[in-house]
């Protein structure tokens, strides 16, 4: 490894943007009679809306204040060295912007020995160490406290975990040694690998501690100071820190690895090298040293981040954190309409998962209405029964689950809708349906009541033609399981006007959806791109391709489920009758099964049956029913066929502009069809492996961090 004393930063004088982080100390005095201890507060200088992290220049601060610390420890002047952030935040790991920057993998390399060596002073200092973790903790921000000798977390922190294979990296400052050595294999893989694997969920601080993080845990009102008095316990031995022993038994370890590698097949399928490369970290940390693993992490990381889907990953990353928070096209916000009471067309479960994410993020009265007393109640009941489990929970209080209980009725009456400030329907699929609907509520609501429509595939502009006031339709695709799916398509028809538009955003913004500006075109973007994508493979299955070799093509893809997996999600039926509708709307590029239509009439699930072992099998009625011919394809020709369709359907749309821009598509595909951050969405992909170029005649997007070839 390098040496440790040295404080000069891997690229330095190449990251003019970098925020600095700061490392200020100052003397605390302890009572009890432990003697002072040297606080270093690690602060950007902003507020929590702009988090702490460990650029190359914040590193080397850290380093100095270290090193520092270590001399006056070794002079006797101090007893301890403590650790903290400012309000909070305590760190959110490293400046993805130093990673960006680095296209050189020695260069990366250095940059991630330079963490290990800084960090390492916290444990080098020579005097008893503690981290007193107060706020948001991510990556570096995780593992940096693993150097201390001590550890204390607040209950109140919201976010903490280890994102790195997430987005294509792995944890690389000494994570993958210290987390395991500490709590166990599984717990650390959970936190490395099961977690990140899982939409990067985080945890807070109380399953931090229990995780067995850290040693101790104090309120947000007074942490510091709590963590101030334990530190002085401890130091005069009035408190004994005891940890478990670390079961380091082969099986045990082994165990643990094969839980994790099969988390990360399930959302990446080996398509992404980050988290296989994780946990031959954590397999290496049960019998080597730590220098070992460290100089292990450090090549690791050098690999990773020269890696193709860590760039595709930072350039999703930063379409989720900064394009998603400001949509491309969004009218003032000024123009919004206020929000005083919601109507929703319909009780039935789409609908009634919409009444539940009205009341809870706008909390205004929501009245559902549907054709008989008895689906309105039904709807009315699911709504209640769902705010109940979230008091059982613990999520809401009891009061709160009371007020937003009151605030949701039901009505077969039009005219209930009297009062709403926006009405969002949420009826069958069928465009005279929809139009009706929109007539009758047209007659009872005030002309500056804003009319959704929560169509997957329809013509928001067609909707409104009829109506008096056609410019207050907007299209509003919620996309289901409505509390888990982040995306809304919010669709300007050729009538919406400004104050529609911006009031949709407004509400989808206090929805905490993630919304694009999508023009009225057939099936809008996701499930356009997806029926071409998943036709093309249905329509290899119809030419005689094999079942499985069809359903195993996109594999290197990594997607998160298989075409046939998700076409029994969504449903035959349902797929059926939106391929058809494309087709009809768009030409026979869409293809519509004989197979599927046959699936449909006999009422069967989908191509698959489920054996008891949880594996799918295609049964023999099954079979029967496919329509085959006799000009089957391999898996790669499938693939093939598959990603030319992509690249063909985006530039299509981009050139009707139904997306803005590629980067609409690829926040589209990943918020709302989970599309793999490690492929970028999908534009990235197909500009890197040259299906776009052949298949369109150009990129999608300026050769860059995300598309350039590596």
């Amino acid at each position: 490894m390098s040496n440790p004393t040295t404080t000069t930063a891997p690229l330095a004088g190449r990251m003019p943007e970098e925020v600095v982080t700061a490392s200020l100390v100052r003397d605390v005095v302890l009572p009890r009679g432990a003697g002072t201890m040297a606080l270093v507060t690690i602060d950007n200088g902003f507020d929590h809306t702009k988090p702490t992290t460990f650029g190359p220049a914040g590193l080397a601060g850290l380093a100095e204040a270290l090193g520092a610390v270590a001399v006056r420890a070794k002079g006797g002047e101090i007893s301890s060295v403590g650790v903290t952030g400012k309000p909070f935040i305590f760190a959110a790991g490293a400046d993805l912007k130093m990673a960006a920057l680095s296209g050189d993998r020695d260069e990366a390399l250095d940059l991630a020995r330079f963490g290990h060596a800084v960090f390492q002073r916290l444990s080098d200092a020579g005097v008893p160490s503690f981290a007193f973790v107060n706020g948001l903790a991510l990556g570096g921000g995780v593992e940096f406290p693993l150097y201390a000798t001590y550890r204390t977390i607040s209950a109140g922190v919201p976010a903490f975990g280890l994102p790195e294979c997430f987005l294509g990296l792995v944890p690389g400052w000494g994570g993958t040694y210290l987390l395991p050595n500490l709590v166990g294999p599984e717990k650390a893989l959970e936190l490395i690998i099961g977690n990140p694997m899982s939409n990067n969920k985080m945890i807070n601080g109380p399953q931090a501690r229990a995780l067995g993080y850290a040693d101790a845990m104090f309120e947000p009102a007074d942490f510091l100071e709590q963590s101030l008095l334990w530190a002085a316990d401890v130091l005069t031995g009035t408190v004994s820190v005891e940890r478990p022993e670390i079961d380091r038994t082969e099986s045990v370890w082994e165990a643990a690895l094969k839980a994790a590698k099969k988390a990360a097949n399930n959302r990446v399928g080996g398509a992404a090298p980050a988290p296989y490369r994780a946990i031959e970290l954590v397999r290496l940390a049960r019998t080597a040293d730590r220098a070992t693993v460290f100089e292990a992490e450090s090549q690791a990381l050098a690999d990773v981040s020269m890696s193709e889907e860590f760039r595709s990953g930072l350039y999703a990353f930063d379409l989720v954190n900064r394009r998603a928070k400001k949509p491309a096209g969004v009218p003032s916000a000024a123009q919004a309409r206020p929000m005083t009471e919601v109507g929703i067309v319909g009780a039935g479960l789409m609908a009634s998962q919409l009444a539940l994410l009205f009341v809870r993020r706008l909390q205004v009265p929501v009245v559902m209405t549907d054709l008989d007393e008895e689906r309105v109640a039904k709807g009315v009941a699911w709504v209640e029964t769902e705010i109940e489990k979230l008091r059982v929970k613990g999520r809401l209080s009891g009061d709160a689950a009371n007020r937003l209980t009151a605030l949701v009725s039901g009505s077969t009456a039009p005219d209930a809708f009297a009062g709403c400030s926006l009405v969002i329907e949420a009826v069958f699929e069928d465009m005279s349906v929809k139009k009706k609907v929109f007539a009758d509520v047209e007659k009872v609501v005030s002309p500056e009541c804003i009319l959704a429509t929560n169509t997957s595939s329809l013509s928001v502009t067609q909707m409104g033609a009829d109506l008096a006031h056609p410019e207050r339709v907007v299209g509003f695709h919620v996309f289901n399981p409505v509390a888990v799916m982040p995306l809304v398509e919010i669709v300007r028809g050729e009538q919406t006007d400004d104050a529609a538009l911006a009031t949709a955003f407004a509400v989808g913004k206090q929805l905490k959806k993630t919304c694009v500006l999508v023009k009225d075109a057939p099936a809008f973007i996701v499930n356009r791109l997806l029926n071409r994508f998943i036709g093309e493979v249905v329509r290899a299955l119809d030419e005689g391709t094999p079942a499985d070799v069809t359903d195993r093509a996109l594999a290197p893809l990594g997607l998160p489920m298989s075409p046939f997996t998700l076409l029994q999600l969504v449903g035959p039926a349902v797929a059926l009758h939106v391929s058809k509708t494309l087709r009809n709307q768009l030409g026979d590029r869409f293809h519509v099964s004989p197979s599927l239509e046959a699936i449909v009439r006999a009422g069967k699930p989908g191509v698959w049956s489920w054996g008891p072992d949880g594996r799918p099998y295609l049964a023999q009625d099954t079979a029967a029913l496919l329509v085959q011919g006799d000009a089957p394809l391999t898996s790669e020709q499938v693939l093939a066929r598959a990603l030319d369709a992509l690249a063909q359907e985006i530039r299509m749309m981009l050139d009707e502009g139904v997306a803005q821009a590629a980067q609409d598509v690829d926040l589209c595909m990943i918020m709302g069809a989970n599309w793999p951050f490690h492929l970028g969405g999908i534009t990235p992909y197909l500009d890197r492996s040259g299906v776009a170029e052949r298949v369109a005649g150009q990129r999608f997007l300026p050769i860059g961090v995300a598309s350039v070839p590596l």
